[in-house]
């Protein structure tokens, strides 16, 4: 073989080596994508805003596991 046929032969598998990586991580981050879109969580235990508690717990800001608040009923006596 002569030297240029070798620099193209190794130019060949590192762009495909590269070409590899970047499918790969194209992937992977497919994966990820998908699994944060399919899944959804299970309600953990928490200090709701406006509960009291002894110690200083964080509580969530806007929890989507918290008992609906219930609205206003119009008062029928007026």
């Amino acid at each position: 073989m002569s030297a240029s046929a070798e620099a193209a032969e190794s130019r060949v598998v590192v762009i495909l080596a590269v070409a590899g990586l970047i499918a790969l991580l194209c992937a992977a981050n497919a994966h990820l994508v998908y699994v944060s879109l399919a899944s959804q969580p299970d309600c953990v235990p928490h200090r709701r805003i406006g509960e009291s508690h002894d110690n200083q717990a964080y509580a969530a800001a806007a929890s989507a596991c918290s008992p609906p608040i219930p609205s206003e009923q119009p008062r029928s006596d007026r």
